[in-house]
């Protein structure tokens, strides 16, 4: 069995993640959605509301599961016996970025990143820019799935 770790902090989760994850499930027979816990960082949401975002957005998905963890992702991956990661790429500084991160994880653990690049339409949506819109009162609910579009 493929199962992949789409880790994230999803504050919020935007229809940039949702295509990742929906092409995702073309390739592994399961993906773990993994909200990463960071103590010193602030959320716009609290983590009861991510996780219920993501519930939400994919309850018709049974390859999917929601979970949450702290620590490294590749020691999550381990106890989720996951052989892989799976990550967006909008443009060339994610993939500078992300790089790193994936040379990283496999050295450690020999847990393989798998990338998919965001459609043309989605490479602008980024959650820092949806939370900027909706600080400001925009219109940000072209940007994201059902679930956080009710929250207003």
């Amino acid at each position: 069995m493929k199962r992949a770790v789409f880790p994230g902090s999803f504050d919020p989760i935007t229809i940039g993640h949702c295509e990742i994850i929906e092409r995702g499930l073309d390739v592994f027979d399961e993906i773990i959605l993994a909200i990463g816990i960071n103590a010193d960082k602030k959320y716009m949401f609290e983590l009861s509301e991510r996780k219920k975002f993501l519930e939400e957005t994919f309850k018709n998905h049974s390859k999917i599961t929601v979970k949450t963890y702290q620590g490294l992702t590749v020691d999550f991956c381990k106890a989720e016996k996951a052989g892989f990661i799976l990550r967006g790429l909008r443009n060339i500084l994610d993939l500078e970025f992300e790089r790193s991160i994936a040379e990283t994880n496999f050295k450690m653990e020999q847990i393989e990143t798998v990338f998919l690049l965001s459609s043309g339409d989605k490479a602008h949506i980024s959650s820092t820019i949806v939370r900027d819109v909706m600080r400001n009162n925009g219109d940000y609910k072209f940007l994201v799935p059902s679930p956080v579009r009710k929250k207003s």
